[in-house]
């Protein structure tokens, strides 16, 4: 039997998993495996979920974005490669893990740089998340416009309350697999290990490491509060996601469904926004609820710390000239 073209190409496609690229036509039904590392409860997980509907409905079915939260498919590291190879078409990740691929997407977690989570959309928003946004289409991923909000990070511990710099001396802490994460516990005295989020609740409850550090949403969502007795309100890093897609991928679906999916998740990114700091200012009661102490230490002396290390002056010289004045431009910071 003789087999036309369409129906080889349609052969291919299901064999390869849905992987071979489709003529963007109309009539075509693009699937897109989105793939992050929080819970379903998290806002980031119902918000893009909720994001996944609209597209659904917004384009008659055509473009079915399937949601696939905790570290499903792998965690931020393997669906990073994952995204780049086409075996997957989107993903939300963590800017501090990004920067691994994109140094430039370490710019907004800078200790202490931003007063509010307002300051930090308004910044990627404006001038610096332009010059983040090229620097990532340079890699072959499509950012989505708007960055979503992971929030402040606060410090927790198994064995006492961080209350100074000095606190910090010779502590095993876990951090992200983020270079300036790295860095920037390194040069508070701590001793940081790299452990992706997918393993972490494990460290801590077998004491590989004594403590880390995330947003209350994250503390809280990943039951992070059975393994850890203390909390430290330091609020020294903000934490965004990108929502990027696999480009090739990206520039197979028609225009006008593209415009549909950037334009839902970007409005989503504000619902999704108000959500997490919602959920973020109801958190430390829950916690407290769940055994939980808290203590608000002096954030100056953690940030005088890192002056007088030379974290500023270090990744100031990381970052392009333009990144660097964007950033003082819209923070007020400089090193």
């Amino acid at each position: 039997m003789l087999m036309t073209r369409k129906q080889f190409l349609t052969g291919a496609a299901v064999a390869s998993g849905g992987l071979a690229i489709r003529p963007a036509t109309a009539a075509s039904h693009y699937v897109i495996r989105f793939g992050l590392d929080l819970s379903t409860d998290h806002p980031t997980t119902v918000n893009a979920t909720e994001a996944a509907k609209k597209i659904k409905d917004a384009t008659d079915g055509a473009v079915d974005v399937k949601i696939f939260p905790n570290s499903q498919l792998g965690d931020d590291t393997h669906m990073l490669s994952n995204l780049r190879s086409g075996a997957m078409q989107m993903m939300a990740i963590g800017d501090n893990i990004l920067a691994t691929l994109v140094p430039s997407a370490a710019i907004d977690n800078i200790g202490f740089a931003f007063k509010s989570p307002e300051m930090a959309w308004n910044t990627l928003d404006g001038a610096v998340g332009d010059i983040v946004r090229a620097d990532i289409a340079k890699t072959g991923l499509i950012p989505m416009h708007r960055i979503w909000d992971e929030g402040f990070r606060q410090i927790t511990a198994s064995t006492k309350q961080i209350n100074t710099p000095e606190d910090l001396h010779g502590f095993k802490i876990r951090v992200p697999p983020s270079p300036i994460s790295l860095s920037l516990f390194q040069d508070l005295g701590a001793a940081p290990a790299t452990i992706n989020v997918s393993e972490l609740y494990t460290a801590l409850q077998t004491h590989v490491v004594d403590g880390q550090e995330n947003p209350l949403g994250n503390i809280e969502t990943q039951k992070f509060y059975q393994v850890q007795k203390y909390c430290s309100l330091t609020d020294h890093m903000w934490v965004g996601y990108w929502l990027l897609a696999n480009g090739m991928f990206w520039n197979t679906i028609p225009a006008n469904y593209r415009k549909i999916v950037e334009d839902t998740f970007d409005a989503q990114a504000q619902q999704q926004r108000a959500a997490n700091q919602k959920l973020d200012g109801t958190l430390e009661a829950k916690l407290k609820q769940q055994g939980m102490e808290f203590a608000t230490p002096d954030k100056a002396l953690f940030q005088s710390a890192l002056v007088k290390s030379g974290f500023y002056k270090t990744w100031k010289a990381k970052f392009s000239p333009a990144l660097w004045a964007a950033l003082e431009k819209a923070t007020g910071l400089t090193a």
